[in-house]
Order: C-alpha cells, then sequence, then structure tokens
C-alpha cells in the first residue's frame, strides 16, 4: 500500500505487476525502482527481468568518460593528507588510497593479491586484525555494516565475504555481545598498535550524491581522523618523514 501511494499507483495495478498478471514498461520499472531507492545494478537486473535493456552502464573508473570522477576521487583523497583515505568499491575492493595509508597495510602476500579487499585486509588473521586493540568491537561494526549492505543490495559476491570474513577467528568475547558505539555507522573508533605507538581513528563514508554509472554508484571514500591528540601528531610526522624522503630520493 504504501509502495503504490509513494509510487503515485492504484495498489491493484501495483499487484497485478508484482504478480505478472500485468507488464510494466520501462518507465514504470525505472519509477518503481526509484521510489525503492534500488542500487542501479539492481534497476539493470530489475529491466532485464521485465525484458528491457538495462540503462546505466558501468564502466572502469579509470574510462576516459569517468576522468572527471577519477581526478574528484584523487583530489579528495589527496587533500585528506596527513590522514589516511581510500577509495573502495561496491565489494571493498581497493580503487585508490593517499600516501597516509601505510600503518592499515600489511606485507603480506596473500592480502595484497589483485584486488586487495580491505575488509579481508582488516579482519584477517595474517591482516590487521592482531593489530587491533578492540578488535571484539571493530569486528561486530565491520560485520554489521556489510550485513546491512547485503539486505539493501541481495549481492552474492558480498554475502560470500560475509562468510568468509565471518568464518576468521574472532576474540571469545566478539561472540554475542554488542558493540554499543555504533552512531550510525562513522563513530566506532578503530585502535591500531603501530610501530609509532597506539593510534586512534573515526572514519566517515562519502558516496557520490546522484551517479548514473553503475561504478560510480558503487564507489565510497572512506577517511578517517585522528580520535586524539597523539594520533594527529603521529601522523603529521610520518608525513613529514615521507616528505624528507621523497626529498632526499
Amino acid at each position: 500500500m504504501d509502495l503504490a501511494l509513494d509510487a503515485g499507483i492504484s495498489p491493484k495495478h501495483l499487484s497485478f505487476i508484482e504478480t505478472g498478471r500485468s507488464r510494466p514498461s520501462r518507465q514504470m520499472v525505472l519509477h518503481l525502482a526509484e521510489q525503492l531507492q534500488t542500487p542501479l545494478r539492481e534497476r539493470n537486473a530489475m529491466l532485464i527481468a521485465a525484458g528491457f535493456a538495462p540503462v546505466y552502464p558501468e564502466r572502469s573508473l579509470d574510462a576516459p568518460d569517468l576522468a572527471a570522477a577519477r581526478r574528484a576521487v584523487d583530489l579528495v583523497l589527496k587533500g585528506h593528507e596527513p590522514f589516511p583515505a581510500l577509495a573502495v568499491d561496491g565489494r571493498w575492493n581497493l580503487i585508490a588510497a593517499n600516501a597516509a595509508v601505510g600503518p592499515f597495510l600489511v606485507n603480506e602476500p596473500e592480502l595484497l593479491t589483485q584486488p586487495m579487499n580491505m575488509l579481508r585486509m582488516t579482519l584477517h588473521p595474517k591482516g590487521m586484525a592482531p593489530r587491533i586493540i578492540n578488535l571484539t568491537e571493530w569486528r561486530v561494526h565491520i560485520l554489521d555494516r556489510l550485513r546491512r549492505q547485503i539486505d539493501a543490495t541481495a549481492d552474492a559476491g558480498l554475502k560470500a565475504l560475509y562468510e568468509e570474513l565471518k568464518g576468521y577467528p574472532a576474540p571469545p568475547a566478539a561472540v554475542g555481545v554488542p558493540h554499543g558505539q555504533d552512531l550510525g555507522g562513522i563513530a566506532v573508533p578503530l585502535r591500531l598498535r603501530t610501530e609509532q605507538g597506539v593510534l586512534s581513528f573515526i572514519s566517515t563514508v562519502t558516496v557520490f550524491g546522484t551517479p548514473t554509472d553503475v561504478t560510480l554508484s558503487e564507489l565510497a571514500l572512506e577517511t578517517f581522523f585522528p580520535a586524539d591528540d597523539f594520533t594527529a601528531k603521529a601522523l603529521i610526522s610520518l608525513a613529514a618523514e615521507r616528505q624528507q624522503g621523497a626529498t632526499a630520493a
């Protein structure tokens, strides 16, 4: 009933579409998908199921038509230095990162193969997991966020990734214990043990507002901010060291 009202059609007409008694037009499929806030990839699938050609292209971010978008991504990543920032696709594969992401990476060939998946890098026992002080909390946060993404997209690749991550070893306290600090998915802290000491971060996720390309619609920029003065000073110091090294080279 609510969908019919939002779409401006009668409940009977919507029922006929849902049961296959009425074949929707291409415009109606897109209209209903818009009301449901369906991701672009799934809108293409809906169109194909209804007998129409998909309308949203899916191109590599390196494609000439997306050059402006790629420049925007690079500007955001570079502009966020000396703090870490990265760009990932809809399955959390790394697309680009700035020079400050060093504390998040590990020299483990199994995890560096392309495409490099940042959720795998984070929770894998050979990845960041042993260095995450609040692994219990962070693991629950990551799995919750991925579960919500699966609910919204029904993506088979994300489902497989979720099962893989859930199967990684977890601290005993992580089982069934709510983390309790999730403020809309943007304020769960990440506390990471590094050579500089314990670095604490909060992160925000940015997406394109009105994308018309599947690739852009699934692209997310995650920017990490220092959660305390010690982390801010450590990151600024690391950036200065990188600059000195680049100058010396």
